[in-house]
C-alpha cells in the first residue's frame, strides 16, 4: 500500500522550515489504518513476542492491535506522573531540553521477547530511552517498529545493536 498518499504534509508546522508528517489522514482511512496493522503482525508474526510495548501517545494506536494480533501482552510507556504504581524512569535529552519517561516495574519479566513500537523514528531519543527502560528491566528487546522512518534526523544511530523496522522513511 502507498502509504505517503494518505499522510498529509503541513509545511512549517509546528514551527517554520518544518515539514510535518500527519498521520491522522492515514488513521481516518480504514483500509489504510487496516494494512498498517496488518503488515506490522505480518512482519513479527514468528517472532515469539510476549509483550508489544508502546511509547506515548501515537504508540498506544499502532501496539493495542498489534498486541492482540501477535497474542502478546500490551505495556504502555508513559511520561512521568501517568502511571499508578511503581515505576521505572530514565531521563534522557531532547533537542532543547530533557524529559523522562517510566514503565511500571512489573510490566515485563527478565527474558520476556518484547518489540517496541511508535509511530515516529526521527532523532532516536525516545525510542532509545524505552530500550533502556526496558533493558534495565531484562526484557530481550526483538525489535523497534515505527510507522514512518526520518532518515535525515539518524535516529537509527541512538538504537545501535536494535533490529529496526519502519513501514515507509523520508529523506
Amino acid at each position: 500500500m502507498d502509504y505517503k498518499s494518505l499522510i498529509r504534509e503541513i509545511p512549517d508546522f509546528p514551527k517554520p522550515g518544518i515539514l510535518f508528517y500527519d498521520i491522522t489522514t492515514l488513521l481516518k482511512d480504514s483500509k489504510g489504518f487496516q494494512q498498517v496493522i496488518q503488515d506490522f503482525t505480518d512482519h513479527y508474526q514468528n517472532e515469539r513476542i510476549s509483550k508489544v510495548v508502546a511509547i506515548e501517545s501515537r504508540g498506544f494506536i499502532f501496539g493495542g492491535p498489534l498486541a492482540c494480533n501477535l497474542n502478546a501482552g500490551f505495556v504502555l510507556v508513559r511520561k512521568p506522573g501517568k502511571l499508578p504504581a511503581d515505576v521505572f524512569e530514565v531521563k534522557y535529552n531532547l533537542e532543547y531540553g530533557s524529559t523522562s519517561l517510566a514503565i511500571h516495574r512489573d510490566a515485563v519479566q527478565i527474558g520476556e521477547r518484547v518489540l517496541v513500537v511508535d509511530d515516529l523514528l526521527a532523532t532516536g531519543g525516545t525510542a532509545a530511552a524505552t530500550v533502556h527502560l526496558l533493558s534495565q528491566l531484562g526484557a530481550e528487546i526483538v525489535g523497534c517498529a515505527f510507522l514512518v522512518e526520518l532518515l535525515a534526523l539518524r535516529g537509527r544511530d541512538k538504537l545501535e545493536g536494535c533490529s529496526i523496522h519502519s513501514l515507509l522513511s523520508y529523506p
